[in-house]
């Protein structure tokens, strides 16, 4: 046995037991880390990054049912839409910087006799503050010209019977060279429309699918720049509608893989 006192004294701290957790020191500790993460999520959410999934067809073939997006909600500063349920201490917007012509843009309805009030749309900007903008015989003119529109090839899709029907498309480019892809499926009363004014303050904005969206022709009207939720930038995940939830060896070959983490023209 040593008589080394040194030696006796480590013997003798090692046999003392560690003090043990207290139940309520860990609850505490785990509420503090769902709490962290949460602020962070909503820090995020708010101001940086907010992901949207397209539910319609309105923005075919720039955005397919099915797309998942991330939408830069600094791109035109801060309102009380920035912010979930609509709720923040101020009015207008702050931080405020003007879209571009062409961009892709979440916006709430701001139709108050729409039964979609308030709800998050998804569109492209045509018409700044004091344009003029009206549709002749299926082409877009903005104040008085017409934006120049070139046949692309058919954009392809299901037929829901099994099989595929081709839809015209053509590439339009705005004054600004922005240019993008619209569908025109049939002419219809969208095709020819009286001249609108864009208001002060105000924006107009039109679907990509001309003849299956709700936009400023119709019951949305002008878009007050209070109403901006963000930039659409860019699609990270994409999965078509042959997937059913409740089945998930449904799920891998209906994930389009090509369209994941592109960029929105």
């Amino acid at each position: 046995m040593s008589d080394d006192p040194q030696m006796s004294d480590v013997n003798e701290e090692a046999a003392i037991p560690a003090p043990k957790e207290k139940k309520g020191d860990s609850w505490t500790e785990t509420i503090k880390t769902v709490a962290y993460a949460l602020l962070i999520a909503f820090v995020i959410r708010t101001f940086l990054f907010q992901p949207f999934n397209i539910p319609s067809a309105s923005m075919e073939a720039t955005l397919l049912v099915g797309d998942y997006l991330f939408v830069e909600k600094y791109a035109y500063g801060y309102s009380r839409h920035s912010f979930p349920f609509s709720l923040a201490p101020f009015s207008g917007r702050v931080f405020s910087s003007e879209p571009t012509r062409g961009d892709v843009i979440v916006f709430k309805m701001p139709n108050q006799s729409s039964p979609d009030y308030l709800k998050d749309y998804i569109k492209r900007l045509i018409g700044l503050p004091g344009d003029h903008i009206q549709m002749r015989n299926g082409v877009l003119h903005i104040n008085d010209k017409p934006v120049p529109k070139l046949p692309a090839a058919d954009y392809v899709e299901a037929d829901g019977f099994g099989g595929t029907r081709h839809v015209r498309q053509f590439r339009e480019t705005l004054p600004n060279g922005k240019s993008y892809l619209t569908l025109d499926r049939f002419d219809g009363p969208a095709d020819n429309t009286d001249v609108f004014i864009v208001p002060a303050g105000n924006y107009f904005m039109m679907g990509d699918n001309r003849d299956n969206s709700d936009d400023s022709r119709g019951d949305v009207g002008y878009v007050p720049a209070a109403n901006l939720v963000g930039k659409a930038e860019l699609r990270f995940f994409s999965i078509d509608e042959s997937a059913i939830w409740y089945e998930p060896w449904t799920w891998p070959g209906a994930i389009r893989f090509r369209r994941m983490f592109t960029f929105i023209d």
